[in-house]
Order: structure tokens, then C-alpha cells, then sequence
């Protein structure tokens, strides 16, 4: 494992650098196989069918022997500590992928394994707090339909949740405005805002959030939703589906992009809520690829984290 990677927790934990050095990664249709030999544990608190099948074939295609780890088999802070599974895990496994409920269960996993001076490093599968990994797809998906992103303008309609933050934060990062349309209280917080803000200064990123779905979307390149209910809301699935009433990305809403807009959504999805059957299933739609691409860019983080960078590939190139 490379010294140099550090966990990859959020996208704050890389510069515009590594991200553009990890998407190209993700573009090489071969890549070293860096893993030989070696455990990748993935480890699920919830489930999750893209997650675990793109995880799994990238580890394979690098070489590796991905172990997946069940939540309720290891019963963190139940059976033990979050810190004890990773430094278990760490005796094991050249990377640990962690999709969990609470984002602060991967910190404490993280600073477990610093305090060791273990090698291992933690990766972001999923948490409340961030999705950078379905990030990493999303930019991947942008980059192959326009060929390059800087300047354009990407729309988000709906809840500003983990997979909002995440987006937002690499969108900017590649130098695109964001446009975050969201009903009150379901916004982006004041610091979080602020962040991906920064996040955006040194490549000319924009973030502006909006109450209305139609300014967010007018002009846009390209348009995101995801679903009003995450797992583990389901309590409050009244009370989202009335304040995200006017928010579903329709053939109406898109009539207001940019001429052949593309749309995107990280699924699962569904229709007639957050976004129409006509849509979704349109051909401006690039959900599927968006699924094909979580593999890819998971094998391109991958690798990065074992040390693969472009310019010493041998002189294969995306």
C-alpha cells in the first residue's frame, strides 16, 4: 500500500490532482494488477447492490481476493469496538471498504489504524455523511459523455443528503456549477455549503443552492435526483413525499435544460417520485453507465491507493 494515500473518507481527503489522476486510472481499460495476492475486506452495515458487485469485480480485476463482511457478522460496537474490527481486519486485508450508518464508526476505524501506523487504509463505501466513491462514477459518467466538465453545469433536485454533498464537492473540484435545488430543510447546512465552496476556488467550481427546481435546471447540462426516502428514513417517508411534492425531474422540469441534457441518478430509483419513468428511461438518460462505472472507478481508486499513477503506467494511457 502506498505511504502516500492516506483513507478516502470524503473528497476532502484528495485535491483535484488525485481525483483527475483517479479518473483517468478509472478510463484504462487494463491496469497492473496491484492486488495480487493480496484481501480487500468489505464490509456492510447496510446493503447494497452496486456497491458490493462494483467493489468486488474491480478488487478481482486488480488482482486481489475481496472478502465480503456481512454487519451483523462482525456486530460493530456490539460484539466489538469499531476500532477493534479495524485493526483485525488490518492483519488481514491490504484495504478495508466500509459502507456504515454513522460516518464518525469510519473516523474512529481510520485513527484506529493510524494509531497502529498500519498500512491498511479505511475507504468510504457509504455513510450518513458522505458517498464519494458514487461521486467518483458520476464524474467518470461526465467526463466520458462530454469529454471534458470545466464549465459546465451540472443540476441537483432534491435532497441535499450524502450522495448531494459528495457530487457537489467533485463537481466543483473539476471546475462545474452546481446548482442544488432543495425544499426548506432538507438543505445543504451553512458549513457544508461553505465548504464545497472552498472546495471549488482553485479550479473556478460554482455552488449555489436554490427552493426551485426550475432555476436550478434552466440551462443545465445535466441533471441529478435521488430518492426522497434513504434507508433508515422510512419513518418519515409522509412527511418527505409531501415537502419534495413539485420536485420529481419530469419531462416538464427537463423541458427547461439545455437541449439533450443528460440525466443522471445513482439508484435505485423510483419512478413516478423523484423522477418519471420517461425520463429515467429516456435517451438522455445515463443511469446504466452510472451503475457500469461505479466498478471502474472503484478499480481507478484502487489503484491509486496502491500507488498507480499515469505517468508510469508504461506508457499506456486513458
Amino acid at each position: 500500500m502506498s505511504r502516500e494515500c492516506g483513507h478516502f473518507l470524503e473528497l476532502v481527503d484528495i485535491d483535484r490532482v488525485a481525483l483527475e489522476e483517479i479518473l483517468g486510472l478509472s478510463r484504462m481499460a487494463n491496469l497492473p494488477r496491484l492486488l495480487e495476492g493480496k484481501g480487500v475486506a468489505m464490509m456492510f452495515e447496510k446493503p447494497s447492490n452496486r456497491t458490493r458487485n462494483a467493489t468486488e469485480m474491480a478488487v478481482v480485476a486488480l488482482g486481489g481476493h475481496p472478502v465480503y463482511i456481512a454487519g451483523h457478522e462482525v456486530g460493530l460496537d456490539f460484539r466489538e469496538t469499531a476500532e477493534d474490527v479495524a485493526r483485525t481486519l488490518a492483519c488481514y486485508h491490504s484495504i478495508v471498504c466500509v459502507r456504515v450508518v454513522s460516518h464518525a464508526t469510519l473516523v474512529r476505524m481510520a485513527a484506529a489504524l493510524d494509531a497502529a501506523s498500519s498500512s491498511t487504509r479505511i475507504v468510504n463505501l457509504l455513510s450518513d455523511l458522505a458517498h464519494p466513491c458514487q461521486a467518483l462514477a458520476d464524474m467518470l459518467t461526465l467526463q466520458e459523455h462530454f469529454g471534458t466538465v470545466h464549465g459546465r453545469h451540472l443540476a441537483y433536485v432534491g435532497d441535499s443528503n450524502n450522495v448531494c454533498r459528495s457530487v457537489a464537492s467533485a463537481a466543483v473540484m473539476l471546475g462545474m456549477k452546481v446548482a442544488v435545488a432543495s425544499p426548506q430543510g432538507y438543505w445543504l447546512s451553512d458549513s457544508e455549503i461553505d465548504a464545497v465552496r472552498r472546495l471549488g476556488e482553485l479550479a473556478g467550481g460554482e455552488l449555489v443552492v436554490t427552493l426551485d427546481p426550475r432555476e436550478a435546471v434552466s440551462g443545465a447540462d445535466a441533471v441529478y435526483t435521488d430518492v426522497w426516502v434513504s434507508m433508515g428514513q422510512e419513518d418519515e417517508e409522509r412527511e418527505r413525499r409531501a415537502a419534495f411534492s413539485g420536485f420529481t425531474v419530469n419531462e416538464d422540469l427537463m423541458s427547461v435544460a439545455s437541449a439533450n441534457a443528460a440525466v443522471l441518478h445513482c439508484l435505485p430509483a423510483h419512478r413516478g417520485e423523484e423522477i418519471s419513468a420517461g425520463v429515467l428511461d429516456g435517451a438522455s438518460s445515463l443511469v446504466w453507465k452510472q451503475a457500469e462505472n461505479r466498478m471502474h472507478a472503484m478499480r481507478g481508486l484502487l489503484a491509486w491507493m496502491c500507488g498507480a499513477r499515469l505517468a508510469t503506467i508504461n506508457g499506456q494511457h486513458p
